[in-house]
């Protein structure tokens, strides 16, 4: 994907009465791109992928070690985008949360508290009411608590004591786990990994990145970001605009059913993915066209996006390892059908 050939070729820059063009939209992105570059260096293409879930209205696994930068990057991104409404004043840009195998329900969701001088109980938002919330290491606390997450999580709501309460449009999740910390830890189960749309695992970033880091960590430090750079209703408004202008094809549909078929019938794959894993996947292909200048979804954003979304859907046989080569084995066939679709 390249941000720099969306800046030079933009797609149309018709507006209609609908609100933002595709253009706009695309400028909206490299405003957010470079804020959160500023604060996460040599994170690239996680930043890439973090800010397409965002507009694509989904959340991000990050499988990483400690320090590798994940807080960081979550707070720039929440911070940079404001919210003007007075009325949304429990609603923080962003919030860390912490699970821990004590956590409770409750310590996320919020808590009903008695208000003596009213005699009456009182909604206490928890820290899930955010623009953009970090659920650290969402494997140490236990299941109880990650199923509270399922409900926010896929509807944008929490439900406590029988009532319902909204989250903003905006609500964005990026859970990490430490996968190489395995004691005193909970797996996420198949429900709570399909709400994600990408898992992306981290490695270490290159050694001019690395100094990159040492020689400007005092800057970072003292200017910790330049603060809100664009707003919440210019990210709506973007995703609206992507999800309007940028096409779809019905072979490119058919493509992503026949890709899951083939992996649900491969003999090396005990569990295929949902067809929710489908559905998501859909505005995401659609924010990675505009980034690369399209109005419309190809066979190249298929190629970039579907490992990331299937490869933590997919419970492989026994013995088997190679997740790149049954993806690309499953993909062949289908993927050449597009092509020759798309030249007719």
């Amino acid at each position: 994907m390249s941000w720099d050939t969306a800046r030079q070729a933009p797609p149309s820059e018709t507006r209609n009465n609908q609100g933002a063009s595709l253009a706009d939209a695309i400028a909206v992105l490299q405003r957010l791109r470079d804020v959160v570059r500023g604060q996460v260096i040599g994170r690239d293409d996680v930043i890439e992928l973090v800010i397409i879930a965002l507009i694509a209205d989904g959340h991000v696994l990050l499988e990483d070690f400690p320090g590798s930068g994940k807080t960081t990057l979550a707070k720039a991104l929440g911070e940079a985008i404001g919210d003007d409404r007075d009325c949304e004043h429990f609603i923080a840009p962003f919030r860390r949360i912490q699970f821990t195998p004590d956590l409770l329900p409750s310590d996320v969701t919020g808590v009903p508290v008695f208000d003596s001088a009213s005699n009456a109980f009182h909604f206490r938002h928890g820290p899930i009411f955010a623009h953009v919330a970090l659920a650290d290491e969402i494997n140490r606390t236990s299941p109880k608590v990650q199923a509270a997450m399922l409900e926010a999580m896929g509807e944008k709501q929490v439900t406590v004591d029988n009532v319902t309460y909204p989250l903003d449009d905006l609500f964005f999740v990026i859970a990490t786990q430490n996968p190489l910390d395995l004691v005193g830890t909970y797996p996420l189960p198949v429900p709570q990994l399909d709400r994600f749309l990408f898992k992306i695992s981290m490695e270490h970033i290159d050694r001019q990145a690395e100094l990159e880091v040492l020689e400007t960590w005092r800057s970072r430090r003292e200017s910790p970001g330049s603060g809100s750079v664009l707003t919440r209703d210019e990210i709506l408004a973007s995703r609206a605009a992507i999800d309007r202008e940028v096409a779809i094809a019905d072979i490119v549909k058919s493509t992503l059913v026949d890709i899951s078929r083939n992996l649900r019938a491969d003999e090396r794959v005990l569990q295929g993915n949902s067809t929710r894993s489908l559905v998501l996947m859909l505005p995401a292909l659609q924010v990675a066209a505009a980034l690369g200048g399209r109005n419309f979804v190809s066979a190249e954003d298929i190629e970039l996006l579907l490992p990331r979304v299937l490869g933590h859907r997919l419970e492989l046989a026994p013995g088997v390892a190679d997740l790149n080569r049954i993806l690309h084995d499953n993909m062949r066939e289908p993927m050449e059908r597009l092509a020759a679709g798309t030249l007719d």
